[in-house]
């Protein structure tokens, strides 16, 4: 699917998998929010999320992998290697869901995607091509209808794990995150740092 860059302690990165044959991961509401939480437990420890989005076939991620001082893990076991945490978790979702459907076989592409996000232009405009995803594939109207991404996280002022202040102070509040969004992205910008999408 693309090439394998390993993830690096301390790095951002564009993380993205679609279903094996373009199948549906999610099929019903109940599945979008056992995949976060699952994250929660997989993920949250060793990386920070900027931005997601879940749509019915693939998600996108907006990551840093945090640096190894900051992990906090079981002293007792040897700190795994980033992709590791990424695997587990996709393999655990993967039992769930295969169990749920009387399913059997893989579940995600293999490897998953990952592009290193180099640049502030790079983060910008994935933030914003992260939640405009759903509109951009004719899910639905307008992207900030669609419940399963981190764009309402932005505007809400419950308890989150995701970066929402960082994602606020970068884009320079809410007054500027609004219209960004809804100018949408600079494709002929983006389209060589995205390597491929799922249409």
């Amino acid at each position: 699917m693309t090439k394998t860059t390993p993830l690096e302690f301390g790095h951002y990165y564009h993380i993205y998998n679609r279903g094996n044959n373009r199948e549906n991961l999610f099929r019903k509401p109940d599945n979008y929010y056992y995949f976060l939480k699952l994250y929660t437990k997989h993920i949250n420890p060793i990386a920070d999320t900027f931005a997601y989005c879940l749509l019915p076939n693939h998600f996108h991620l907006l990551v840093k992998i945090k640096v190894v001082e900051a992990i906090k893990h079981d002293q007792r076991k040897p700190l795994k290697e980033p992709s590791q945490y990424f695997s587990n978790f996709f393999n655990a979702y993967a039992r769930a869901f295969n169990n749920a459907f009387q399913r059997t076989g893989a579940l995600f592409e293999r490897p998953f995607g990952r592009i290193p996000v180099t640049s502030d232009t790079y983060f910008t405009q994935l933030v914003i091509y992260i939640h405009r995803n759903p509109q951009k594939h004719r899910l639905i109207a307008d992207f900030w209808e669609w419940p399963y991404s981190s764009y309402h996280t932005l505007f809400s002022d419950k308890p989150t794990y995701m970066q929402r202040d960082a994602v606020l102070e970068w884009f320079g509040g809410f007054q500027e995150i609004e219209p960004l969004h809804q100018s949408g992205v600079n494709e002929a910008l983006l389209e060589p740092l995205i390597l491929e999408d799922f249409d």
